[in-house]
């Protein structure tokens, strides 16, 4: 959840220059720009470091032995029958009730205190509830009393009559047997599918996960991707809310199957070699009451900060105490949970700006790294993630973590040893801000070559970034995809094949090199959500009251791009082939992105990776013959044309010829000579030296 438009973390003016600068930290080492500010990172390295000192015992103990909170508190079957314990310092009583005993208050149902303790605890015998039953806890305290489902509930169900949540016992006779039981994800590059388990199928309903693991899954592995990025996995009470406003942090959603139903999917994708990566919110909560954390015992601040801190502004939910102990072991648990329970392969954490600030950076600037190390910043936050990094790499050293982060804040993918905060990427969100910005307000004359090669590689050198030209948050409702952008209704009337018209061309044409400049430029990884590699029509829109709770434009309409009388199908065919040409390139993340050539005049832009050359016009109307590019010597020949008939283009080049650079006794030193090729407007070509 995106608060403002991304500040790269570049800085603005000069550093101080500082003399013997005892200890500097690797990422001040990196950038000399932050020497200035290395007594700031290194304070905020070792709040950290205290704190593991502090939840390890000295180191008595792992961080991750910490982290099992979920193996403590909730509903546990034991070999002589139940227990249940809660985390309520502000309750007076708490009873569970349920269909065990007729939602009725029952003695042998009411929890003790454990003394000295905030924690509350209850023994019962194996057929005091089964498998299924409907539960809550009726919690009393000092002025108030009220229904809640527990803070550790790991099911939690809604009533399709009532739509009333309630906890559920959970203990199937057969566990889920793995199939799969080690997976070790491949980054070289991460290639995320981005996705939602509801909205994956055609039919205007909420979509299961069975039906995304048994249909959208094979779609992931033919495309070639590499990874899943589920959203809206935690439990969240609004549907509409795209799953971020979190009720019930240890429940997978129910609305979509059973835990083994998700486990399933989860093993499916590895056995296909899809790493599976969960979009996590640590970063606010739901308000509700009765569903969520807001007011479980009487006390609104348990979980939460007292005072102005207490709701985000603009999301119109709570914000996490990061500075209470019991908070950072709840979300630190729900990290390990995830990952042991589930085989999740790591986090892309949702709204790390609004955790960074006291402001959530809302109406911050960022304009100069002074902005990061100005008092502004919340270092209880800063220190959570930090933990939360070092704990998902501790449980498993190949695990994945992504950070949603729009200020630019330097360090935050840098390796804890060096100040970082140690994730392993952070999106580069200023791309898809680019794109839209060039696409509304610049004629296609006016786009300049050197612009957006600065833009796709604008990044910190020390941090890898997931590259991507748009995401979930450009579908919604409100805003526009790429191709619709480009597009707009004459995707209703002329993505037919034979009857496109000169928008429909365009929008192909720029959708495939707005794609191939940005995946090939990246650092890391890149990213898709899911149906924009064909060009899904239109916008997203969950059931509301406003759209007559239609799931019209809540759903993904694959028969589009199966449709091959329909252009979506170039699209998609073009998406794939493009990561297949770039994994076939080893090491391709290490290659160095080496520029070649730009002219804005022209709107031509020449760079290289490796043994690849990319090439391309951006000029709508001027082709080139024999245009020439300062290259190795040697014979190179087209892998990928954005051009070529099979992906909707015009078929314009004769990429079956194999290109001969033409020496140059100026450059045979170098051992280079000129690639001379006929380029046509509004295209992209990619070339392997031999």
């Amino acid at each position: 959840m995106a608060t403002k438009k991304q500040n790269t973390g570049k800085a603005a003016s000069s550093p101080r220059k500082t003399k013997n600068a005892p200890q500097l930290m690797g990422i001040a080492r990196n950038d000399t720009y932050l020497e200035p500010f290395n007594e700031a990172i290194k304070g905020r390295h070792d709040h950290v470091v205290w704190k593991i000192s502090q939840l390890t015992q000295n180191g008595r103990q792992r961080l991750s032995d910490f982290a099992n909170g979920y193996e403590y508190f909730g509903l546990h079957k034991t070999d002589k029958g139940w227990v249940f314990r809660e985390w309520a310092p502000n309750a007076r009583e708490i009873y569970l009730r349920g269909d065990f005993n007729g939602w009725q208050f029952r003695e042998e149902y009411k929890l003790k205190r454990i003394e000295g303790t905030g924690n509350w605890e209850l023994y019962l015998d194996d057929d005091k509830m089964k498998h299924g039953d409907l539960y809550k806890m009726y919690v009393l305290w000092d002025g108030g009393e009220g229904e809640r489902i527990p803070a550790w509930a790991q099911r939690v169900v809604q009533d399709e009559a009532t739509k009333i949540f309630s906890a559920q016992v959970w203990h199937p006779e057969q566990e889920y047997k793995w199939r799969k039981k080690t997976f070790k994800p491949d980054t070289r590059p991460l290639l995320i599918y981005e996705c939602h388990i509801g909205m994956g199928q055609d039919a205007e309903r909420v979509g299961t996960y069975t039906e995304f693991k048994d249909n959208v899954l094979p779609r992931v592995v033919k495309a070639g991707y590499n990874a899943i990025q589920i959203m809206a996995i935690q439990e969240h009470p609004y549907y509409g809310s795209f799953g971020y406003h979190v009720s019930s942090f240890f429940a997978a959603s129910s609305r979509f199957g059973t835990p083994e139903e998700l486990k399933a999917l989860i093993d499916e994708a590895h056995r296909n070699g899809i790493a599976v990566i969960m979009d996590i919110v640590h970063s606010h909560a739901v308000k509700n009451e009765v569903e969520g954390l807001g007011n479980l015992a009487g006390d609104p601040n348990q979980y939460f900060y007292p005072g102005d801190r207490h709701e985000h502004p603009a999301w119109d939910s709570l914000c996490f105490d990061y500075g209470k102990d019991e908070v950072i072991h709840f979300l630190l648990s729900n990290c390990k949970y995830w990952l042991e329970e589930y085989h999740f392969d790591g986090f892309r954490f949702d709204g790390v700006t609004s955790m960074l600030y006291y402001s959530h950076g809302l109406g911050e600037a960022f304009g100069g790294y002074g902005d990061y190390f100005n008092g502004h910043e919340d270092d209880n936050a800063i220190c959570y993630l930090t933990l939360a990094n070092c704990l998902i790499h501790e449980v498993n050293k190949n695990a994945i973590t992504i950070a949603e982060e729009v200020s630019g804040m330097p360090g935050l993918a840098a390796k804890f040893a060096d100040g970082g905060y140690g994730f392993d990427y952070r999106m580069a969100m200023n791309i898809p801000d680019f794109w839209i910005k060039t696409i509304k307000e610049l004629p296609d004359e006016e786009w300049k070559p050197s612009s957006i090669f600065w833009e796709v590689k604008n990044r910190r050198a020390d941090e890898k970034t997931i590259s991507y030209c748009e995401s979930h948050d450009q579908a919604l409702v409100g805003d526009k995809t790429i191709i619709f952008r480009l597009v707009d209704a004459d995707m209703y009337w002329h993505f037919k094949k034979g009857d496109e018209n000169e928008m429909a061309r365009r929008g192909i044409a720029l959708h495939k090199m707005i794609r191939m400049v940005t995946v090939s430029t990246i650092n890391g990884g890149y990213l898709n959500f899911m149906g924009n590699e064909f060009g899904h029509p239109e916008w997203i829109d969950f059931p509301r009251e406003g759209n007559g709770w239609s799931h019209k434009y809540a759903r993904r309409q694959w028969n589009l791009v199966d449709n091959h009388d329909l252009c979506y199908h170039y699209l998609g065919d073009f998406d794939r082939r493009l990561l297949e040409t770039l994994k076939s390139e080893k090491h391709f993340n290490e290659t160095p992105l080496q520029e070649i050539w730009h002219n804005d005049g022209d709107q031509i832009l020449a760079f290289s990776r490796g043994g690849l050359v990319f090439v391309f016009n951006f000029s709508p109307t001027r082709s080139f013959s024999d245009y020439g590019f300062l290259v190795p010597e040697g014979s190179y020949s087209v892998v990928l044309n954005t051009d070529a008939r099979e992906f909707g283009g015009f078929g314009f080049a004769d990429d079956s010829i194999e290109h001969f650079t033409n020496p140059d006794p100026m450059y045979a030193d170098q051992h280079k000579g000129w690639l001379k090729l006929y380029i046509p407007a509004r295209s992209g070509v990619i070339l392997r030296k031999k």
